[in-house]
């Protein structure tokens, strides 16, 4: 499993980059063609880690519920986000990857509700649920890559 938390280490890398060197307001805004924005996509990533992960093991949230409810599927883009928020979510990128290694590593996954994903993936474990979610937070990488191209090219 050590590649698959050296991956999972890189996405978040990178979408913590985004999440910094992008503005406020381009964080916020929705390009022509989407429905969230660069903001949603990021955090959206974190509060499925928590469900993929500690939900469906049985185990309580290492986050405020706050971020599952507000960025869980199905949820619409927050417009009114706060810079502090954006500094904590920045926070939660790193932690909750560097817990998440520590509670794998203490076998605190030691049960694991099977579940079939909205992608068509069946999870039998923690394991899958590691590797699934690397998949998923890529995907949302590159929505927010492309979301930032868009509206640089609004812009310019």
């Amino acid at each position: 499993m050590n590649y698959h938390f050296q991956a999972h280490r890189q996405v978040r890398k990178n979408l913590l980059d985004i999440l910094q060197n992008t503005s406020h307001e381009d964080l916020l805004l929705i390009p022509d063609g989407f429905n969230n924005n660069i903001y949603w996509n990021i955090a959206h990533t974190v509060a499925t880690q928590q469900l993929l992960h500690y939900y469906l093991s049985g185990n309580p949230f290492r986050i405020d519920k706050y971020w599952i409810e507000t960025y869980k599927k199905g949820t619409l883009p927050n417009l009114n986000v706060q810079k502090s928020e954006v500094e904590d979510l920045e926070f939660l990128l790193t932690e909750t990857s560097k817990i998440l290694m520590k509670d794998y590593d203490s076998d605190f996954f030691s049960d694991y509700t099977p579940y079939t994903t909205s992608f068509g993936m069946d999870l039998k474990s923690i394991q899958d649920a590691i590797i699934f979610n690397n998949m998923h937070e890529c995907l949302h990488y590159g929505y927010a890559m492309a979301q930032k191209r868009a509206i640089l090219g609004e812009k310019y």
